[in-house]
């Protein structure tokens, strides 16, 4: 069986990880099923897959400015902890349960196709990093609490539990989705989805009267900060500049210089406002991927929805949305951080010591692309004051979590790293807590769990979704009076501008 192994191991991680080459492949299916000809598909295809490379290649960029100021950041305050990164801990997992991870990949993704297939679930989770992020630590919870000797049952349950997270999960966000989108023609396939849920509803409850981030208005001599590229660039400048000049001050020259690998002060500070316009350009790079993978992914992705999954929606990456609130990215990643350093707070302070939870440092990582997913779901729902608590909520979220799910994976021997995201932290404990029971109750649990997920989301779907529930509807309604009221107002002086003129003509 070693050969099938190897087959199914290439599959999960040199295709189903690659996101560029999943969406090509689904691209050329609709395309295929739309019977569009050769040339069509594979244009198509290719033009979907560099899309997604762009993407990419943006977010490679926005992570490779991050990183330094992340270590700067914690070398001037002197932080210690963990910090959660997704990759780590997977690279790690790897060594040990590659086999089992690869099986739980493969057969999950099979388990989620007949999910959509078959229950109002219509959701194809096309996010492949994720994919294999979950089922890697799927694998290692499940493959303790169970043993080795049942190495089959954790490839069963373990396919199953990621196949229901990727169909549920896209379920539960899709109002607020919707809302942020304007239409129904996309969903969000990202393991953030508890913070964008909790950022849409922080919107609701904070912003009822508040515009969005993208009605900003400026001075005269600001209207170049309309341009959100601009805006952006020139934050991260600040920011940057700010922490270069505290970690002059605060370190040793030599421990200074070496975070950004330069010879002088000089080139320190000429260092970091490089590294804040690589960020600009980054999000710039992203903005453009999300707009090559629409233009051909969401047409074809209608002969899939026709033919093979009737009526499925493609759950795609959280970057996906940042077109929708450009503005809102940069203030949810800012209050996400800022949430992340408050919890940091209360961890110390209070459950650390109280409860033995872990310290999580924020990295600027996932608080930039959850964060800056949550600001645009709560710009959506709560305008500026939405963006503003939800990013914050949502930086709560991704520290207390991940403290809590390393009191399960630190038994099962990863005390030094942790998952990221929210959805990994509230499974994973579950899923954990659940084979405390022992082996029969544990399996008992799991797929108790998985069930009571897919009849809830079903359930959710039908009453909720299809029902047309909108997040906001007053804060709306709000809006069409106040848009009412300036037209009224822009009327009215139009008038009295009229009858003044008509007054002066005839004197």
């Amino acid at each position: 069986m070693d050969w099938l192994v190897v087959i199914l191991n290439f599959i999960g991680q040199q295709i189903l990880n690659v996101p560029a080459y999943l969406i090509g492949i689904i691209t050329a299916i609709g395309l295929i099923a739309l019977r569009r000809n050769s040339g069509q598909v594979v244009g198509g295809a290719l033009k979907a897959a560099l899309g997604f490379l762009i993407l990419g290649a943006g977010a490679t960029v926005v992570t490779n400015s991050l990183d330094p100021l992340g270590t700067l950041i914690l070398a001037v305050t002197g932080a210690q902890g963990v910090i959660p990164t997704n990759e780590v801990i997977t690279a790690i997992a790897q060594e040990d349960f590659g086999a089992q991870s690869a099986y739980v990949l493969t057969l999950g993704f099979l388990v989620m196709l007949l999910l959509a297939r078959f229950t109002p679930l219509k959701y194809v989770f096309l996010t492949g990093h994720h994919m294999v992020f979950m089922a890697t630590m799927l694998t290692v919870v499940l493959s303790v609490g169970l043993g080795e000797d049942l190495s089959w049952l954790v490839v069963i349950i373990g396919a199953v539990l990621l196949g229901v997270v990727m169909v549920v999960m896209p379920a539960f966000v899709h109002p607020w989705t919707k809302k942020v989108t304007g239409n129904d023609t996309i969903a969000i396939g990202h393991f953030g989805t508890l913070g964008y849920i909790a950022a849409g509803a922080a919107g609701q409850a904070v912003g009822r009267r508040s515009k969005s981030t993208e009605d900003i208005k400026f001075p005269q001599g600001l209207r170049f900060l309309r341009d959100s590229m601009v805006a952006t660039a020139l934050s991260m400048v600040l920011i940057y500049l700010v922490f270069s000049i505290w970690g002059l001050i605060a370190l040793p020259r030599d421990e200074a210089l070496a975070i950004f690998d330069v010879a002088d002060a000089g080139a320190f500070i000429m260092a970091g406002f490089g590294l804040a316009l690589q960020f600009g350009v980054g999000v710039a790079i992203i903005l453009y991927g999300v707009r090559t993978v629409l233009g051909e992914l969401v047409p074809a992705f209608q002969g899939i929805a026709n033919k093979v999954v009737p009526g499925a929606k493609a759950a795609l990456d959280i970057p996906i949305v940042f077109p929708f609130g450009q503005n809102a990215v940069l203030i949810g990643f800012l209050s996400s951080f800022a949430g992340g350093l408050v919890a940091l707070g209360l961890l110390a302070v209070w459950l650390n010591p109280v409860f033995g939870l872990a310290l999580i440092l924020p990295g600027m990582v996932p608080h930039f692309f959850t964060g800056g997913g949550a600001g645009v779901y709560g710009n959506a729902t709560g305008g500026r004051r939405g963006a503003m608590a939800g990013g914050f909520i949502n930086g709560v979220i991704i520290t207390i979590l991940p403290a809590i799910l390393l009191q399960v994976l630190g038994e099962f021997g990863f005390a030094n790293s942790t998952f990221g995201d929210a959805d990994f932290g509230w499974f994973g404990t579950i899923i954990g807590l659940s084979l405390r029971t022992g082996t029969a109750g544990g399996i008992v649990l799991t797929v108790l769990i998985a069930l009571v997920l897919v009849v809830a989301a079903s359930i959710y779907q039908r009453k909720v979704v299809d029902a047309g529930w909108v997040p906001g509807a007053k804060r709306d309604k709000w809006l069409e009076e106040e848009k009412a009221a300036e037209k009224a107002r822009a009327d009215a002086a139009k008038a009295a501008a009229k009858d003044a003129a008509d007054k002066e003509k005839d004197v």
